[in-house]
This record gives structure tokens, sequence and C-alpha cells, in this order.
């Protein structure tokens, strides 16, 4: 096996000096769309606002809708010829993206083709995210891209084209414009940098311009040769990528790059801190999901090269939101974990920690081959997918468990007095259970029947296998691997509210099943001495607590009625998931009284995770209770469930600390769990950007397995931070 160095990159003051710049033009340009948008709980996305661009579109259907392959390819190129040029002269990299399409041009779906049967289930469970018209969750692999290069993929197309003959060509006519559009949007920002080098005094900027339009012109007539042509088309996908429905997924970056920056190295044409510039470069053109480390398929060694510490060591130097993922196995190079947790540790937060167990033999148990959970890398929020081969749709849905639950107890109300029971409630809220699944699978056979035809993956069809090949839409039979996610939410607060019906009006008698339908009808109102008690049972996390008992038997019905059977049309498979994104508040506003205390409209329960201050009271309390927690209640399928820890740094030993927290790491991955995401901030300081998010402009902070400004947050979602980290 190839030794490489692991030192960290030595940065000259010239490239830090750039790289700061870069970081400061990013606190600026977040600080302006802040105060035009007030608040953005996403993805830190790298677009750049130009307030008075607008644009016409063309081509319109009978509901003034841009649907369809022709329409969309020919608008998108229209678009890309039409917007803004932008280059950063602190940056090594051309092009930018200014917001999603849909703000400049109205895509959608036809009425006629959305599920208008499933509205009165969708209405009365308040299932605001069906997966119906879900787009972008899959994985390209880039490697297409890198291998033939814009003017390759348009080839490609044509070539495919003849050889598939298709009565109807409007998905070739499509991608074609698409790519055409690219390529003249490439060629636009190659000429735009010859002209602001022609401006430009400072030599080494003139110079860098003058790069930047040379590498940007040849990328319009050949694939990349070089390390900084390769993240140069990168970006450009990364721009357009985002431009159509915020797609984020990039890949395994190290693996990417490899070859290009280990030749270019040889050949004396790049040095590293060069190379962490460009890397930063393209961070702060966006905060595209990829992965560092990993298996190869067949197990036998982790991927982990010295580009894998080039990535990293760019993420730290530029410290701003960046979706870097490390894959943690048995066999991950102990010295990028380290270096990882540590830079965590000085920065606040870092990368995310994707785990190999969980992911990739949860994913076998679908009948999947091992080798292929490997495969999956890194790519959104919570998620993983083998890239260009894989459609799962994940993080589209959410299936809120506590409407189940209100459901339950209503048809509970219904029944004689002694026929009430526990066990009949949970009767109840399996057969609602049962029908919000079904619903979702039923909206995900609609997807696959009509989205094609009118918001394609026109972006992403070019990276993966199949798709040109077939003529076909990743949605509907262009690559071989489709498995649809249906994420449950609020395991905590339906685990803790059967916990606490069980403990204080079956076992203790201290309280009428009539009461309790009255007390949550009122929302609690007059009933602070009972809300204190169903608060104050063990809670779902708290050892030897039966709210546990209830967390399996719940994720493991959630799991049956995901995996029972396919799609009831179209056969698809089904994994279930549990993650809530931010969500909590959105789906808290409308779901009323819980047996736990909460009162309506409060935010739900996050992901798999025990509430806030489920562990108050016992002296055992640590991250590794809730780790422990977290892992137990995966829904075992390779679908990630994140843990979230927010650690005080006054609390931890610098060295100890970092020994800490990678046992903790790699303890949570052989337990099968899924992802951690982690921030390491002073307690005074998250309070004090809470109460002022302009005290700390530049603190950044990982959310839901993205990571952003705090201060870009609106104060609900700092709230959750805080929440989180004051447990």
């Amino acid at each position: 096996m190839k030794i490489f160095n692991t030192d960290k990159v030595c940065i000259s003051s010239k490239y830090q000096d750039l790289i700061d710049n870069i970081r400061a033009d990013k606190i600026e340009i977040n600080n302006k769309k802040t105060e035009l948008r007030h608040h953005i709980n996403i993805d830190d996305h790298g677009f750049i606002i130009f307030p008075d661009f607008k644009f016409t579109p063309s081509s319109l259907d009978e509901n003034g809708l841009v649907v369809g392959m022709c329409a969309i390819g020919e608008n998108f190129r229209r678009f890309l010829n039409e917007i803004p040029k932008y280059l950063n002269t602190n940056s090594a990299l051309a092009t930018c993206w200014i917001g999603s399409l849909s703000e400049f041009m109205p895509l959608g779906v036809r009425p006629q083709d959305k599920p208008s049967e499933l509205q009165p289930i969708i209405h009365k469970y308040g299932i605001l995210q069906s997966g119906f018209g879900g787009m972008n969750h899959l994985c390209p692999d880039m490697s297409i891209g890198l291998k033939l290069g814009w003017t390759g993929i348009l080839e490609k197309i044509r070539r495919c084209r003849l050889e598939v003959n298709p009565i109807d060509p409007s998905f070739y006519d499509g991608e074609e414009n698409l790519v055409l559009g690219i390529i003249e949007w490439v060629e636009a920002h190659a000429v735009q940098a010859e002209k602001m080098a022609e401006l430009e005094s400072n030599a080494f900027k003139k110079d860098n311009l003058l790069k930047i339009a040379n590498i940007n012109h040849k990328l319009t007539k050949e694939a990349p040769q070089t390390f900084w042509e390769a993240c140069q088309f990168l970006a450009h996908f990364q721009s357009v990528d985002r431009m159509y429905f915020c797609g984020g997924a990039l890949g395994q970056y190290d693996e990417l790059l490899k070859y290009y920056f280990e030749k270019d190295i040889e050949d004396g044409i790049l040095s590293e801190e060069e190379a962490v510039w460009i890397c930063a470069s393209l961070y702060f053109n966006d905060t595209h999901y990829g992965q560092i480390a990993g298996l190869t398929p067949d197990g036998s060694r982790d991927v982990t090269s010295r580009v894998s510490f080039i990535l990293l060591d760019a993420m730290h130097a530029l410290r701003i939101p960046t979706n870097l993922g490390i894959r943690v196995s048995p066999k991950c190079n102990n010295e990028l974990l380290k270096r990882c947790v540590e830079y965590t540790l000085s920065d606040g937060q870092g990368v995310c920690y994707s785990l190999e167990k969980g992911i990739s033999e949860g994913f076998a148990k679908n009948g999947y081959p091992v080798e292929l959970g490997r495969m999956r890398v890194k790519s959104g929020c919570n998620w993983a997918a083998v890239p260009g081969r894989e459609y799962p749709l994940q993080d589209v849905t959410r299936l809120n468990m506590a409407m189940a639950l209100h459901h339950a107890l209503n048809d509970l109300k219904e029944e004689e007095s002694e026929n009430r029971s526990i066990e009949k409630l949970w009767s109840f809220f399996e057969k609602h259970l049962d029908i919000m699944v079904d619903c979702i699978k039923k909206s995900y056979d609609k997807h696959y029947e009509v989205v094609a035809n009118n918001q394609p993956e026109i972006v992403l069809n070019l990276f993966m296998h199949g798709t040109i090949e077939r003529g076909l839409n990743c949605s509907n039979g262009g690559v071989d691997i489709m498995n649809l996610n249906i994420d449950g939410i609020s395991l905590a607060t339906v685990t803790d509210s059967f916990a606490a019906l069980e403990q204080r009006i079956e076992k203790e008698q201290k309280i009428t099943w009539d009461k309790m339908f009255s007390i949550l009808e009122n929302n609690w109102e007059n009933a602070a001495i009972e809300q204190a008690m169903m608060k104050s049972i063990k809670k779902f996390g708290s050892p030897n607590s039966i709210a546990n008992d209830w967390a399996i038997r719940i994720r493991d019905l959630f799991v049956h009625l995901c995996k029972k059977s396919l799609t009831p049309k179209h056969n698809l498979m089904i994994i279930p998931g549990l993650f809530s994104h931010g969500d909590v508040y959105m789906y808290g506003d409308q779901t009323p009284a819980t047996p736990n205390g909460r009162f309506c409209g409060d935010p739900i329960s996050h992901s798999s995770e025990p509430d806030p201050g489920f562990a108050q009271g016992l002296d055992t309390f640590s991250p590794a209770l809730k780790a422990n927690t977290v892992a137990l209640a995966q829904a075992g399928y390779g679908n990630s469930a994140p843990l979230h820890l927010d650690i005080d740094t006054g609390l931890i030993n610098s060295n100890k600390g970092i020994d800490a927290l990678v046992s903790l790491i790699n303890a949570h991955e052989q337990m099968g769990g899924t992802l951690i995401n982690l921030n390491c901030v002073s307690r005074k300081t998250l309070i004090e950007a809470h109460e002022d998010p302009t005290s700390h402009p530049d603190l950044v902070v990982r959310v839901t397995g993205y990571s952003a400004f705090f201060a870009s947050l609106s104060k609900e979602y700092r709230q959750q931070i805080v929440d989180r980290f004051l447990t």
C-alpha cells in the first residue's frame, strides 16, 4: 500500500490571505442575503444575489408552466446565457449560481398530473412531504463528467440519440440544449475573466484571472486534464446543479481528485498550498455534499489518500459552512479521523461523521450486496447513495407519527370506557400509521408515472449510468437501482406519550382516560399539575425506562409497515428512515397537544433522538448515553438517523477530548449508528449569538446534517441548537 504524507499543509501568508479574503467575502455575501431574506434555514447555499436580474421564460404550457425536457432545456440554455457572469478575484475558480431556476420561471407539475385522489388523506394526517415531486436527492457519478468534459457529454448525447432512435426525441433535445447552454456560459466566463484581467493592477490577481480564462476556454473544448481544471469543472457542475431545484450532491471528493492531484504534484505544476486554495475556492462556490475516506467495495482497505488531508485542511483554513463528511470504519485512517475531531474542537464545527456499519450492513438488509452499501457516499443532509447508479429519493418525505397518535386517541375516545386500554390505543395507532405509509407509497407510484414529463432530472441525468444510454429520466427506469425512502418523525414525542399514558393511567391510575381526552382537547389549559405529572416520567433515552421499550415497538411497527410491501402499482422498494431535518417546528405547528405534556403547536421531536432534557436529574448522563439511545432506535436499513452532539468546549481537554470523541465516534459506528453531527462551541458564545446574532456573525454550526452560519438561521432554528446544547 502506498504511504502518503499526513502532515498539515504549510500554507504561506499569500495563500492564507486569499483564503481569508474569500471567507470575508462569504460573510459579507451572507449578510446581504440575510438582510433581503431575513433568515436562511436550509443548507448555506453559495448563491450570489443579483436583485436587478429578470428573466422572461418562453414555451409555457396551457397551465402557464415550463414543463418537460424540451421547454426546460430551451429555457435553461437561455437563462445561462442571460444571467450575470461572476468571478471573485480571491478565488481560483469562475462561475456562480444566482438562485434557483424556479425563482425566475414557473417550474412544477401540471395540476392534472398531481395525486389529487390522495388529498383527503394528506390533509387529514398533515402529510406535507409525500415524496411526490421530490427532486435531486440522488448522487451523480462525477467521474463521468471529469472523463468526458462538457463536449464529451454533448457527443455522448448525440451518439446515444442515434443509437436509441426514439419516437419522441424530446429527452435528447432537452439534454442537448442544456449542455450547449453550459458550454456557452463557460465560454462567457472565460471572456469575462480576460476583461477583468485587463483592468486588474495586482500582478498576482491579473495572472490568476488569465489562468482562469485559459482553463475555462479549454473546458469548452476538452475534458479536464489538471487538478485546477477538474475543480473548475466541478464548480461548473455545482452552479448548474444548484440552479435546478437546488441539487447538492457531489460524491467522493478525494477519489475524484486523487489522479489529478498526484499527477500534477509529480509534474511539478501544483503545490499543496495551491491545492488547498483551489479546494477552498470550490467550497466557497457552494456547499455541495461530499465525502472523504471510506472502504473499497470489497472492504479490504480504506481509500484515504493525501488528497483527503488536502480537502480537510482547505475546510479548516476557510472556516465557512462546508458540507464535507468523513466515512468512519474500523479501517479508517486514524490520523485523518483525529484531525477531523481536532478541527471540530478548534473551529466549533467541521466534518460530519458518516458511519460504515449502519449504512452498509443496513443497506444489505434490503437484499443488496454489502459491496453496494460500501459504495454509498454521503450525499446529502442525512443520506447516502451509490453515485450514478441509485435513485433513492431520501429526505423528501416526512411521516408525522404524532398525527397517527392523535387520530388513535380520537378513536379510543369513541370506545366504551371498559374497552379503553393502552393496547386498544396501540391497535388504532397501528391502523392510522398504516394508512399514512400506504399514502406515501401511492404518492411515489404517481411520482414514477408523471415526474419525468413535468420536471425531469435534466442536470443529474448527465452524470448517471443508463439515463443517456436509454433516453430515460432516472426517476422511471434510467438507472438500475431504485429504492424510495419514507422518513418517520416525532419518535420521541410519540414514545414518551405512550409511556406517560401507560405509567399514569394504567399502572398508577392517577388520571383517567376521560380526563386525558379533555385535557388534550383544551391544550393543557388549567392542567398544570397533570402536565407536570405526564412530563415527569422517565423519558425515552433514560436508562431502564418503559419509554425505551415503546420506542423500539414504535420503530419496529413503522419499519414493518414500510417493508411489508412494495408500492402497490409499480412495485418500487421502500426503505424506512427516521429523519426530521429541521422541520420539527413546521410539523409541530399543525400537531395537536400530545400526552407527553407538549402543547399544541410546539415543535415535535427530532429524528430518532430523545427530547432535550431527557436525562435531567440523572448522574449518569453523558454524550455516550445519548449516542447509545440513537443507536438503539435506528431504522436499520441503511438510511441515516443522525446523532447530534453539541458540546461545551469548556468541558473538553484538548488532547484527551480528541481521544474521547474519537472513541465515541468509533463506538457509535460499531453499535450501528449511521451519522454524527458534532458542534463544539462555548456555551457563552452560543447564548450570546442566539440573543444577538450580529455579535458572532462568523459562528458556523451543524444544524441537522448541514452546516450554516448561526446568524443566518431563524430564531426557531437557532433555538433547536441551543436546546440540544443545554441537555
